[in-house]
């Protein structure tokens, strides 16, 4: 299968932008100047008041300097973002240690910074994070400041509630963090394979774009050709047979006579009324996917037959497409021969991929389909590129079942090994006369 990108969790699109942690923090910043306020103004209780408000006042500095110092539209990169909210969590356990530690009903916006992390940074960084949590969430059970509280008497928590609380809060940031971080991969990792499949497709219609260009190509050049051609043509009489300058003019006009069967080659080929180029059976359409593979160092064994007349279709890159990578993910796995069978009837269209390598792993073949899957157990692939990661099975699968195909995957019945990829469609679907290479 595919290799899956290296860079998928570092491409700049996928960084945290500088703003959207300015604006947390500058919330943060409001909610905790709104509870100390709260705390020794309207309910009268004691607490270190000049050291809460500086580290308050700290965090809205550092917003005032990033606003002023960098643009609010930088992303920033992974480092950068974990540093900054790094800062963040030692600044809430700072404002903790000051104020009850964790028998402080506040104590839980610790698992505020590392659920951002979660769902903007890489698995290291959260975990990295996370540890610094922990680590302040520990160190805050045993030293910190007592509890604003009334009266002369300082509030206690008995030891197995502190311990409870603590257990609580780790257990709160594992899971959540855990989760928060495979959900926002997941999201990653759909929209990086959604958008590989449309590069795929834009890149197919880009090249059958040329198609037109070359056409328009032909019709701008035949003039030029023709007036070269017939100057030629005349400037050949004017010389005598043994003259040497005689043959380059005939040289001339033979090139520019081949120049015009060229574009006249071209322009046919372009034209909308040649149907045959935009039409295709689907013995063809097996020929095209299997050709670029036939010397791939195996048996490719190709059958083709069917109940009445062979459906003809639009060329559809996106059917080439997915063939294609499905017949090359066979190729991958399989140790001596590949089968590609297409058959027909009344009302089904239907094409199966089958080699005689390992086969699909049991406890991921209900999952394929979805990107990044590993699709194959036992040995990893002939050519060792890292592969059986699934963005391209999920690419094919796309692609076909926009077409109006549908998949069904199974492994070959012992004693046999392999795997089996049937590819179904409506007879209607293939016949249909949309979907042509533009």
């Amino acid at each position: 299968m595919n290799r899956k990108p290296e860079s998928a969790l570092h491409l700049p699109h996928r960084r945290l932008k500088l703003d959207t942690l300015v604006r947390l923090r500058w919330l943060a910043v409001a909610g905790q100047t709104t509870a100390l306020l709260v705390v020794q103004i309207g309910l009268g209780y004691p607490l270190p008041v000049g050291p809460a408000f500086a580290l308050v006042a700290l965090s809205a500095w550092l917003n005032v300097y990033l606003k002023i110092r960098s643009p609010s539209a930088l992303r920033l990169s992974d480092r950068a973002a974990a540093l900054q909210l790094a800062y963040d969590i030692l600044q809430m356990s700072g404002l903790l240690f000051l104020t009850g530690g964790l028998g402080n009903p506040f104590a839980f916006l610790l698992l505020a910074p590392v659920m951002v992390s979660a769902t903007g940074l890489s698995g290291r960084h959260t975990l990295a994070l996370g540890a610094l949590a922990t680590v302040a969430a520990t160190l805050l059970a045993v030293f910190h400041y007592p509890l604003p509280w009334p009266g002369a008497r300082d509030f206690v928590l008995p030891l197995v509630y502190s311990v409870g609380v603590w257990v609580a809060l780790v257990c709160s940031l594992a899971f959540m963090a855990v989760y928060a971080f495979r959900v926002a991969e997941e999201a990653r990792q759909l929209a990086d394979a959604l958008a590989a499949s449309e590069l795929v497709l834009a890149r197919e219609q880009h090249l059958n774009a040329l198609d037109g260009l070359a056409a328009a190509a032909a019709h701008e050049l035949g003039t030029p050709l023709s007036t070269i051609f017939l100057t030629a043509k005349e400037l050949s009489s004017e010389f005598d047979a043994g003259d040497p300058r005689a043959e380059d003019v005939a040289l001339i006009r033979s090139q520019a006579e081949r120049c015009r069967d060229i574009l006249r080659q071209i322009a046919t080929l372009s034209s909308d009324r040649d149907r045959l180029f935009q039409r295709m059976p689907m013995s063809q359409l097996v020929e095209e996917v299997v050709a670029p593979h036939r010397d791939c160092g195996l048996d490719i064994w190709v059958q083709v037959s069917g109940e009445g007349p062979e459906p003809v279709g639009s060329r559809n890159p996106a059917i080439r497409y997915g063939l294609s990578n499905l017949l090359e993910n066979a190729i991958d796995f399989a140790d001596t021969a590949v089968s590609v069978v297409c058959g027909w009837d009344d009302g089904t269209v239907r094409i199966v991929i089958m080699d005689d390598g390992p086969g699909f792993s049991p406890d991921v073949i209900g999952r394929l389909g979805e990107p990044y899957v590993s699709a194959r157990s036992g040995r990893g692939s002939r050519h060792q590129t890292g592969g059986g990661l699934g963005l391209g099975f999920f690419i094919a699968k796309t692609l076909l079942e926009r077409t109006g195909a549908r998949l069904a995957l199974e492994n070959r019945p012992p004693p046999d090994t392999g795997a089996i990829v049937r590819v179904f469609w409506p007879r209607g679907a293939i016949e249909s006369a949309g979907d042509m290479d533009r």
